[in-house]
């Protein structure tokens, strides 16, 4: 056999490979230092598009937001606790009800969110659930979607270079690549669930969010339900959980809504 020849059947190999892992949603080209690239990218733009993103400057709703987070990302399915920074920041904009992750555990929640929720255990659903979408490393497995092809083949000709892999980044410029897919969003909520399930939270107080948000109207709920999961999907797949581990109904413990209620007399 020729060396022509073996480059070419190890050309196919990684193309197969490449289809094959893609579509069971196991493959990811980019290693996990280039999610750790992206979120600081993100954060330097989100930062500086202060009209866009004002950031509140509240010392102490921004530390108990973070000490939910802190302690959602000690439960064992949580890989990258120590590489990925999974720090917060509140945006200040009442009427945006929503937060997202960027790549590498960038989180922003918006005070139109914890203004809308009732207890604290809904918000560490929502946060896991941003929490998740870094973890599942679902920027750059979409980016992998796109590029993988290209790029494992290069790689198979021995022609990837680090310049390849941040070409193929920049082909994703702007906050567009934070849209997370519907399937996305369903895994997300997968794995908040998991989380919760080792913390003193109830692990199924997303679904006090889910209801909140069915049938109400306006911009913001509709930007949300535009790349989201419908909200009787969620909460139908939430009871699923709830049923199969057996799960009890929530004490106030494990809600905290009256703690929660104090919080939000400091936004």
């Amino acid at each position: 056999m020729n060396a022509r020849t073996t480059r070419l059947l190890t050309v196919l190999s990684a193309i197969v490979a490449s289809l094959t892992l893609t579509m069971c949603g196991a493959f990811n080209i980019f290693p996990v230092s280039e999610d750790q690239k992206l979120g600081k990218q993100f954060d330097q733009q989100i930062r500086a598009d202060t009209k866009q993103y004002p950031v509140l400057n509240n010392v102490v709703a921004r530390s108990y937001v973070q000490s939910i987070v802190n302690k959602i990302i000690t439960a064992p399915d949580v890989k990258y606790r120590g590489t990925f920074p999974y720090q917060v920041e509140i945006i200040k904009d009442d009427n945006t009800v929503n937060a997202f992750c960027t790549p590498g555990g960038y989180i922003y929640v918006y005070t139109g969110l914890l203004k809308m929720l009732d207890n604290e255990a809904s918000l560490a659903g929502v946060l896991g659930h941003e929490i998740a979408h870094a973890e599942r490393r679902h920027s750059t497995n979409r980016m992998t979607t796109q590029l993988g092809l290209q790029t494992v083949t290069e790689m198979a000709l021995g022609k990837t270079t680090n310049s390849n892999v941040a070409l193929a980044a920049n082909m994703f410029t702007g906050l567009g690549l934070l849209q997370n897919s519907r399937s996305d969003e369903t895994e997300a909520d997968e794995y908040s669930f998991k989380y919760l399930r080792s913390t003193q939270w109830y692990p199924g107080a997303i679904i006090y969010f889910f209801e909140k948000v069915k049938g109400r109207g306006g911009s913001s709920i509709e930007r949300l339900l535009s790349s989201h999961p419908l909200p009787q999907d969620r909460i139908d797949a939430t009871n699923s959980r709830l049923r199969d581990a057996n799960i009890a109904p929530p004490t106030e413990a494990q809600l905290n809504a009256r703690g929660y209620a104090d919080f939000k007399k400091n936004l």
